[in-house]
């Protein structure tokens, strides 16, 4: 197809209302023709790497940054240009899709974990995670604070405490982009791992405690703190709630991963230029943004869509802790971290020796590091 169209665009049921309500207003203003594809969303990258290298695929397609490494490397997404519109995105959205300098996605939500407080059983918020441990322990509620671990350990969850430590998992670059040397050892790696190791003794962070139990557990106000991200809400009707910062347990602020989900483009494309107006001049508007939204309950990333969508003030505490968040990252050499991470930070909570544990953890990613 010539730049006329048809453009294709790649969707979930999720996204596929809001997506195909901007395809209207691109369709009668352009007299162009947008299809949307219907697709499930863990098989859309895979599918979008397969199909583009042999001339298939949507000319869109939307997707988390994370997979930014994976796709640049493979060479099936092009940089789309923001122009002028880039100044009117959080900026953690625009950071977490920007690669060697070019951004490579429309950013359209941003969703991070944070501190969930019961109300009723915790008036106000901890300043420290020792502090959050003691209200809910004077809560005399089964479990002082819940937080998701399993038996292979759940890092994602655990990542603000170890920032707190000022251990992240790679080096980070003046603006904000990941170098691919690990950051996570040392002294600081170290300590992390000994507070890890005596939360696991004293019983307060456990392996048994999976996702579901966490979210039943909060559900039924046996804790008046749970640490998670706004996925958990539809759980937790009835309750009162207030959002906050996740508590310092190293002394420096406890930063978690953000995720942010948008629209990319398709290197093969014939279509790109159309492609790049539908994304920046109907995707990127407040009305565009509100409604991807309101399908998916997570704050927007233009700013003028997340300022409105913050009159919830549910929202409104996420947005807050996700403007001091870092993005996931997105650079290929991630893909080697999590088989070790985890279930390092398990074996810690169980009882293993957390120093010795946690560098033979970044000795065996550094070794997957030089292998790759």
């Amino acid at each position: 197809p010539g730049e006329g169209g048809p453009l294709t665009v790649g969707v979930d049921d999720t996204r596929q209302a809001a997506a195909e309500a901007a395809a209207a207003a691109f369709e009668e203003e352009t007299g162009s023709t947008v299809e949307t594809v219907l697709k499930n969303f863990e098989d859309i990258r895979a599918d979008f790497n397969a199909q583009v290298p042999t001339g298939e695929g949507p000319d869109i397609t939307v997707g988390a940054h994370d997979w930014l490494g994976e796709l640049t490397a493979n060479g099936v997404v092009a940089p789309i240009e923001l122009g002028d519109k880039a100044a009117e995105f959080e900026q953690v959205a625009l950071d977490a899709f920007t690669y060697e300098g070019q951004v490579y996605g429309l950013p359209y939500a941003v969703e991070n974990i944070a501190l969930i407080r019961n109300t009723a059983l915790a008036p106000e918020a901890p300043a420290t995670w020792d502090e959050a441990v003691a209200m809910g322990q004077a809560a005399g509620t089964q479990f002082p604070i819940l937080i998701q671990v399993g038996e292979t350990g759940d890092p994602y969850t655990m990542y603000p405490l170890q920032t707190s430590f000022g251990a992240p998992v790679f080096v980070q670059n003046d603006d904000g982009s990941y170098t691919a040397e690990l950051a996570l050892g040392g002294e600081n790696g170290a300590a992390f791992a000994q507070w890890l190791a005596a939360q696991g003794a004293a019983g307060v962070i456990d392996t048994a405690i999976t996702y579901d139990i966490a979210v039943e557990a909060f559900a039924n106000g046996q804790a008046p703190f749970i640490i998670g991200g706004p996925w958990m809400l539809g759980s937790f009707e009835g309750l009162e709630l207030a959002i906050d910062p996740i508590p310092s347990a190293g002394g420096r602020p406890a930063q978690p991963f953000v995720g942010v989900q948008g629209f990319y483009v398709n290197a093969q494309s014939e279509n790109a230029l159309l492609a790049n107006d539908f994304l920046v001049n109907y995707l990127a508007t407040e009305e565009a943004q509100l409604a991807l939204y309101e399908a998916g309950d997570r704050p927007p990333a233009l700013v003028a869509a997340a300022d409105a969508a913050s009159a919830d003030p549910i929202t409104a505490g996420f947005r807050e802790v996700g403007a001091d968040a870092v993005p996931m990252p997105s650079i290929p050499e991630m893909g080697a971290v999590w088989e070790f991470w985890g279930v390092t930070e398990a074996n810690i909570l169980n009882g293993a020796d957390p120093v010795s544990t946690w560098e033979k953890m970044v000795a065996d990613i550094q070794g997957a590091l030089d292998a790759s």
